[in-house]
């Protein structure tokens, strides 16, 4: 079983523009990511998949291996998708740019959920930890997810999932981190189908794979990661990394 990590890269960002390239203790973020993602040991290739130059450029002459986005894309998934579609590949597993500071722990959680898969029922895997704050439970910035008995996603909201009616009966609410593990086969049929409205609707992606049958094994983890998000983000990141050197 050949598998893979793809780290998506846009040079654009809303709330941090170009932040991907910001200086982190001597070297851009997204070469730092690569470099973690590297250092695991969990991948046989690891490639950052970009449509920016610049981007492209910071990780081929450090040594990294990159891929140009040929398209423009509304997704990650799309964006991968394009990227391994002509890779010999069985398993794609997808890092976060802004999250230097990789756990291997996690992702060798989501893999081993494809290497246990004998019968091959598993079309993607990610990440869950629980929440317990009120205001996270209740914040459509931070997306919910409920699993079945075997862990398998039912469904992802930014609305508080299950609802609350009855109090006291056990209910356990999990934040879906986004770190996906994908067979190939699952990424290039989410490239081929149309977005449909529960999709649009939430703007989750991970839900158009449900709409369409496909099944999302989900790993509980305490490793909730280090985003760079902020300016305040990369401030803290650049003290975690003073410590790690």
């Amino acid at each position: 079983m050949k598998i893979i990590a793809v780290i998506p890269a846009r040079y654009a960002s809303t709330r941090f523009p170009a932040k991907l390239m910001q200086d982190l203790s001597g070297k851009p973020v997204i070469l730092r990511t690569y470099e973690a993602a590297v250092a695991t040991g969990l991948f046989d290739e690891v490639f950052v998949v970009t449509d920016s130059v610049i981007i492209y450029d910071a990780v081929t002459v450090s040594g990294g291996k990159a891929i140009m986005s040929m398209k423009e894309h509304e997704s990650g998934s799309d964006r991968i998708a394009e990227a391994v579609e002509h890779l010999d590949v069985d398993v794609v597993v997808n890092v976060q740019g802004d999250e230097p500071f990789i756990d291997s722990e996690p992702l060798a959680k989501l893999i081993q959920v494809f290497k246990a898969d004998t019968a091959q029922q598993v079309d993607l895997g990610s990440l869950m930890c629980q929440i317990t704050a009120e205001v996270d439970i209740n914040n459509p910035n931070v997306v919910k997810v409920v699993v079945d008995q075997n862990g398998f996603a039912l469904y992802f909201s930014r609305s508080v999932i299950p609802y609350p009616r009855e109090k006291n009966v056990g209910v356990r609410y999990f934040r879906h981190i986004g770190i996906y593990a994908f067979r190939k086969q699952a990424l290039l049929d989410f490239y081929r189908l149309p977005m449909q409205s529960l999709e649009a609707s939430e703007k989750l992606e991970q839900l158009r794979y449900l709409e369409f049958g496909k099944k999302i094994k989900m790993v509980e983890t305490t490793h909730a990661g280090i985003g760079i998000d902020t300016p305040e983000d990369l401030d803290k990141a650049r003290t975690i990394m003073s410590y790690k050197l």
